[in-house]
């Protein structure tokens, strides 16, 4: 069981709510074990085990709020 963490560069994230709703949506996904959401850097970090996750997975997460993942 492996610990990995990536930074993904996410537009349109403004407020609260935006950061809320990724953190519900990725912090949901079996081996998903932190989401850290930076509005002003735009950019989502997330820990996570690559053995039950994968970054298209967390990606898709994101984009499915609404919000471009680059």
């Amino acid at each position: 069981m492996g610990r990995e963490n990536t930074t993904l560069a996410v537009g349109g994230m403004s407020c609260s709510h935006c950061e809320n709703s990724i953190k519900k949506a990725v912090g949901g996904l079996k081996g998903v074990y932190e989401v850290r959401v930076d509005l002003a850097g735009k950019k989502v970090t997330v820990d996570y085990d690559p053995a039950q996750v994968n970054i298209a997975a967390l990606r898709e997460a994101i984009e499915d709020q609404g919000y471009d993942v680059d």
